[in-house]
């Protein structure tokens, strides 16, 4: 079946998390700034705790069925915990997600060739993209400041849909919004049971970007594997 979509991981993948994902704690530091400065009082240390607990009690549940509640969720729970009552609308928890979101994109830059690779790609097969992130938003200001959001056809962020990778109900929202079968699509990216298990058990070719070392590629099998995006073109003749 010829090729007619090609659907890409978001980070690390066509945009780079720098410094070893040492994001963390600086964007956690954001929102915690963002809180206080809008009148939540108390020492950073006990509201790290709180949201620690409530970021591990959500994943503890939503663990089971591959789900992903949008950052707002723990946002809300931690602050519920510290004796404020807000819910995951309100403009407290959200400029909090969004300073957590200005903190994180300090740490991603693009892949040197994305930009080059996706202009010429566009020209021939349907683009999306399939990401896991609780803040849905975040991946859409990093595509539209990178100036790549014109390159896809739809963007699938987990935060976004309750699902992620490797859920097959993740992959087939973006095969139906593309209009494309799974055996005419394949999907690119780093990590081997949500991109490369998942979309094989969804019917779809994969090609691995290695972009460090993972023991279970092998077993997984995909169709190809690549060192560099530069070598996609060529991949995605083979499949």
């Amino acid at each position: 079946m010829p090729v007619r979509a090609v659907l890409f991981d978001m980070f690390d993948t066509l945009m780079m998390i720098e410094k070893d994902h040492a994001f963390h704690s600086p964007s956690l530091r954001s929102a915690y700034d963002f809180l206080v400065a809008n009148g939540v009082d108390v020492e950073y240390s006990v509201f790290e705790k709180a949201y620690i607990e409530a970021r591990d009690a959500l994943y503890a549940k939503a663990n089971v069925r591959l789900e992903e509640p949008h950052f707002n969720v723990r946002i809300a729970d931690a602050l519920n915990k510290l004796g404020y009552a807000h819910d995951v609308s309100s403009w407290l928890v959200s400029g909090a997600t969004n300073a957590f979101c200005d903190g994180f994109m300090n740490f991603v830059i693009i892949d040197k060739h994305a930009r080059a690779l996706l202009k010429k790609l566009c020209k021939r097969y349907k683009l999306g993209i399939v990401s896991n992130f609780a803040i849905p938003e975040c991946v859409l200001k990093l595509l539209e400041r990178e100036r790549l959001a014109g390159f896809f056809d739809v963007v699938v962020v987990s935060g976004a849909v309750n699902k992620r990778k490797p859920s097959l109900d993740i992959y087939n929202k973006a095969l139906d919004a593309l209009g494309v079968k799974a055996d005419e699509t394949v999907f690119v990216g780093d990590t081997v049971d949500a991109d490369v298990e998942g979309p094989k058990k969804a019917g779809m070719k994969t090609v691995f970007i290695e972009r460090r070392f993972q023991k279970d590629v092998e077993v997984a099998c995909p169709d190809q594997t690549i060192q560099s995006l530069v070598d996609l073109p060529a991949a995605l003749e083979l499949c």
